[in-house]
């Protein structure tokens, strides 16, 4: 979407090809739909468990049915609104063909009905989809993905999830709060395991109160049906062990969307994970083929993505050579407390050769929080000792992914830790 619309407003003829339902992970089956049910599961869980001192509230319990039809219909209006009207509004500017794309050696694109088209440039961007471990007996065994398991028509009474990092995280407390009992497994050491420590310690806790099983360290090698139940088997500290539940959950990860699109025939490069390869301009090893968005090698995230396909359009139909700066990025976990982190960890900073030194508040020393009667968390900051320079910020917190931004600014913009705010923020705030 990014790309077609760079495109076509500075002049140029674009087709989109999609083979899927029109726009893609976020608004289908990723961060809007999962975002709305996660704040639902919120509501309840606040309204069910007292969540302010001496205030009596009620829940009577919840109609997964129609949580799931309004979240339904929340995705289809956005769609709508946000995707075919949009592209409609570009008249034959944006001409949108429904079919499976496939690269040719020539540099033609033919679609599964046999239509073949010609353009100067091409963007991949095919997203991904739902990493499956290939464990034993996976073929026999039904399991849910994000995508399956926001589409249920009952909540399981237990789940086991297979992952512990933003989504595995998400959905389960999701889950776990409408009732499910929900067990983790996570194979690193640590849930979160690219974030600060004291994050990830913070996170489990607060998920071990609200009742769900946290198990660290555990290498699933097989799964299997047994009666009404899920199984799987797993080595934990040397020793196989079994966990069981209605239903489990596989959030191990992405895959690129490039099966049969011909990127051998093109001579685009891909990584040890088939991810496509490309620079900081969006380009591929093909220098008339550009990438953007989950099905490359960078981050895989929505805003990434839509600012990764206008610079591919850009620098494809123009050579702008304008890059991706990803060197400074905020990135929120939608768990509650929220988890929000831009910039270095303390660990990175001292491997890039900083004199970093680090400060830790707890949220009970935040007004706004004791206000809120939820202080929960920590903010971590990470600075340059030497220059003075705010180099990371590592936030849990109910709202963190909504005060992350101005840590973002701060370190883009080279700002001091001692400096005042720019602008003043409001109290309590």
């Amino acid at each position: 979407m990014a790309a077609a619309i760079r495109a076509a407003e500075s002049g140029h003829r674009v087709a989109i090809i999609d083979g899927g339902t029109v726009g893609g992970t976020c608004v289908n089956v990723g961060c809007v739909p999962s975002k709305t049910l996660i704040r639902a599961a919120e509501a309840y869980h606040h309204a069910a468990h007292h969540r302010f001192e001496g205030v009596a509230t009620h829940a009577e319990g919840i109609d997964w049915a129609t949580v799931v039809k309004q979240k339904d219909m929340l995705v289809e209006g956005l769609r709508t609104g946000k995707y075919l009207d949009v592209l409609a509004s570009y008249g034959d500017r944006i001409a949108l063909l429904r079919g499976i794309a496939r690269i040719d050696a020539d540099g033609s694109v033919s679609l599964d009905g046999g239509r073949v088209l010609h353009a100067g440039r091409i963007v991949i961007a095919t997203g991904a989809s739902p990493r499956i471990l290939p464990l034993e007996g996976i073929k026999e065994t039904p399991i849910l993905t994000s995508t399956s398991l926001m589409a249920l028509d009952r909540l399981p009474e237990s789940l086991i999830v297979i992952g512990g990092r933003a989504v595995a995280l998400e959905l389960g407390q999701m889950l776990q709060r409408f009732g499910t009992q929900v067990t983790i497994l996570q194979r690193s050491g640590r849930l979160l395991p690219e974030h600060e420590e004291e994050l990830s310690e913070a996170l489990e806790g607060y998920l071990v109160d609200e009742g769900i099983e946290v198990h660290t360290g555990v290498h699933p090698k097989a799964i299997r049906r047994e009666d009404d139940k899920t199984i799987v088997t797993a080595v934990v500290n040397g020793a196989e062990r079994e966990f069981a539940a209605e239903a489990a959950l596989m959030a191990a990860g992405r895959v690129p969307n490039t099966q049969d699109l011909g990127l051998e025939n093109a001579g685009v490069d891909v990584d040890e994970r088939g991810f496509i390869l490309v620079d900081e301009r969006m380009r591929t090893s093909n220098p008339k083929i550009y990438a953007a968005g989950d099905v490359t090698n960078n981050r895989k995230l929505v805003y990434v993505a839509a600012a990764g396909g206008a610079i591919a359009a850009a620098n494809a139909l123009e050579d702008t050579g304008t890059p991706l700066d990803l060197s400074v990025v905020p990135e929120v976990v939608f768990t509650d407390p929220q988890v929000a982190t831009v910039g270095l960890t303390e660990a990175e900073a001292r491997a890039a050769g900083y004199n970093a030194t680090a400060s830790i508040l707890p949220l009970e020393y935040v007004p706004k929080a004791l206000a809120a009667r939820d202080t929960r968390g920590l903010i971590k900051l990470v600075a340059d000792a030497d220059a003075g320079k705010l180099l990371g910020a590592h936030v849990i917190a109910a709202e963190g992914g909504q005060i992350i931004q101005t840590a973002y600014l701060a370190i883009q913009f080279g700002d001091s830790p001692s400096d005042p705010p720019r602008p003043p923020f409001p109290y309590l705030t």
